[in-house]
């Protein structure tokens, strides 16, 4: 038997402790042994690195990234960045969108990301240039990455005048899925209600911005997993940031993610933006505001970890890297087992796909052929060292490398043999 691409000698994520050969035919994953036969095709040689389908981000803004350079930041508060970003973009085009989203894209690409959940703004002001812009890129880079593209209202929706025209336009032009921030408006409710409206209406997954504040008085979570069984649309919907949850004493926490796990929503802590925002109001004691996602898990709840902004009022800071992400929360967190350190990673990969209901997932006989090779032996790992991806594939095609350093070593005299 022939493939067209034989990866030699990989452990596959979640399955460490194997070390098998894969073979590639016509774009997908077709067999994995302890040992294809030597000539069966050309090889990719692993040398037991580590090997996964590809980094997940299930929350991104691509359309507003890398804009710092035009916003002066002095607060480095939400209201502050929501204001900012809103002037800024009055200036925007499809050109500027797709321009910055492509340098964006591409380092995350360089990360070992093979697939993103884009949120793209629209509204009165901005229109539809975000969507069009970010349909020119998925079009473009489907190459190497696939992106789901998730419009929603950030500035309202009920309390800004023509913004549902906006955001139904969107919906009719090839919007993948729903999305909102509930919080900008008077009536938080009234907004979830409609997006629910409108998702069922086109039947759209959703994918809320929600209880971002440290002000765990009231939960807006607690009306989406309402609409959320009203709808039926267990298993379809997600909320991001959900920062309240982190101030919630446990017994009410319980409560809460017993809930979210019985209606079916998922929840995207975004640990970057989360620790960069909230608790700016406190001189001491200063709260992380970063949602715990691993007592999530452990009731039920399937979680994911992702980077929101790159280079932007919301977070000025950023190269794209989803691992970045599984390791910053686990320092915020305190997760330095194995075990703890697996999971983070599991929230950048094999939680985050099923967030987006991807069934086709994995490195496995039929699976689309979609492969990131990183330095590292296992997950744990990786997450601990930021292990690098060394080479990635796209339907069983090469998309990029970055070869291993090397450290030059002088070869003779006093320097090579540590004296003076």
């Amino acid at each position: 038997m022939t493939f067209d691409l034989v990866f030699r000698n990989a452990r596959i994520a979640r399955q460490e402790e194997r070390i098998v050969d894969i073979g590639v035919r016509n774009g997908r994953f077709e067999a994995i042994e302890a040992h294809l036969p030597p000539g069966t095709g050309p090889e990719e040689v692993c040398g037991g690195a580590l090997v996964l389908p590809g980094f997940v981000e299930t929350h991104l803004h691509l359309d507003k990234s890398c804009i710092l350079g035009r916003c002066r930041c002095r607060e480095g508060t939400l209201s502050e960045a929501v204001s900012l970003v809103a002037q800024a973009k009055r200036d925007f085009t499809e050109d500027d969108v797709y321009e910055r989203a492509r340098g964006t894209l591409e380092m995350a690409i360089l990360h070992g990301t093979t697939l993103i959940r884009s949120h793209v703004e629209v509204d009165p002001r901005i229109g539809l240039t975000g969507l069009h812009a970010l349909k020119r890129l998925k079009r473009d880079y489907a190459w190497a990455i696939e992106i789901e593209i998730c419009c929603f209202p950030q500035e309202g929706l009920l309390d800004d005048p023509g913004c549902d025209a906006v955001l139904v336009a969107a919906l009719e032009q090839g919007a993948d899925l729903i999305g909102g921030a509930p919080y900008i408006d008077r009536d938080a409710h009234g907004q979830i209600a409609r997006i629910f409206g409108l998702a069922r209406s086109y039947d759209l997954d959703i994918d809320l911005h929600l209880d971002f504040s440290l002000d765990a008085t009231t939960l807006d979570a607690e009306e989406v997993c309402r609409q959320t069984d009203i709808h039926r649309w267990g298993g379809r919907v997600a909320i991001g940031h959900a920062s309240k949850l982190s101030m919630l004493e446990p017994a009410r926490f319980a409560t809460i993610a017993r809930r979210l796990a019985e209606a079916g929503v998922a929840v995207t802590v975004l640990p970057a933006t989360d620790l960069y925002l909230m608790g700016r109001d406190r001189d001491h004691a200063v709260p992380r505001g970063v949602a715990p996602a691993h007592r999530l898990i452990q009731a039920g709840v399937n979680c994911s970890l992702a980077t929101n902004n790159v280079l932007n009022p919301f977070t000025p800071f950023g190269d794209g890297s989803a691992l970045r992400m599984a390791n910053l929360y686990a320092n915020v967190a305190q997760r330095g087992t194995p075990e703890g350190l697996a999971e983070c990673f599991d929230m950048t990969t094999s939680r985050a796909a099923a967030l987006m209901r991807r069934q086709d997932y994995a490195i496995a006989p039929g699976c689309p052929a979609d492969l990131v090779m990183l330095d590292s032996r296992s997950r744990a790992e990786a997450v601990a060292t930021l292990a690098p991806a060394l080479v990635g594939y796209k339907a069983g095609r090469k998309v990029f490398e970055r070869p291993r350093p090397v450290l030059h070593r002088p070869t003779g005299g006093a320097e090579a043999a540590g004296g003076s």
